[in-house]
């Protein structure tokens, strides 16, 4: 999966701006990134296999209030970033009277979760990393099919100061654990 950049400097209300005019292909996805507005194209079967799979088991496991959604903008305003997580968990009732176009504060996300592309793995290894615990996101699930130890889940949880106090890092096959209030064990034997 290839990227494309624009850069417009650091100004957060013209980035948002820019950000809720673009027109995005169909599937692709736009974030603001450290550096600048960055497109991706849609990902490739591997990735939604994944995705999918996840998405069941949230959905049978999630508080009624709550939803998992795949083009959910989330702004981290004091940081300047906005990222579209490729599942996040949000309460409903963050949406109903939200404006189209309109990320939801990240703080207001119960999961993050990311899978890694070749072409953005620093982005969701590191700087993802660091921004879900800034805001903070209580989890943040991250599928990473490229690990160089082979495939991987870790789930991040405990955010304090910034950082994420807990990981959890399985292989593929195994299952990681979800805690309260989501309780799912999440399998992996089919990623």
């Amino acid at each position: 999966m290839s990227t494309a950049s624009v850069s417009l400097g650091g100004d957060w209300d013209a980035l948002l701006r820019v950000w809720q005019e673009l027109d995005v292909p169909e599937g692709w996805r736009a974030e603001v990134l450290e550096a600048g507005v960055m497109m991706t194209p849609p990902p490739g079967n591997g990735h939604n296999v994944i995705a999918g799979r996840v998405l069941r088991a949230l959905l049978s496991a999630l508080p009624e209030e709550w939803d998992a959604y795949s083009t959910l903008g989330v702004a981290l305003r004091g940081i300047k970033r906005l990222y579209e997580p490729d599942l996040v968990v949000v309460p409903r009732v963050e949406l109903r009277n939200r404006p189209d176009r309109e990320p939801v504060p990240a703080d207001l996300a119960k999961l993050a979760v990311e899978i890694v592309s070749r072409s953005t793995a620093h982005t969701d290894r590191v700087e993802k990393l660091w921004a879900y615990a800034q805001a903070p996101v209580p989890l943040y699930l991250l599928i990473d099919r490229f690990d160089e130890a082979g495939p991987t889940v870790t789930l991040f949880s405990d955010p304090v100061g910034g950082h994420y106090q807990r990981s959890e890092r399985v292989p593929f096959g195994k299952p990681v654990t979800l805690p309260a209030p989501i309780h799912l064990v999440l399998e992996t034997n089919e990623f």
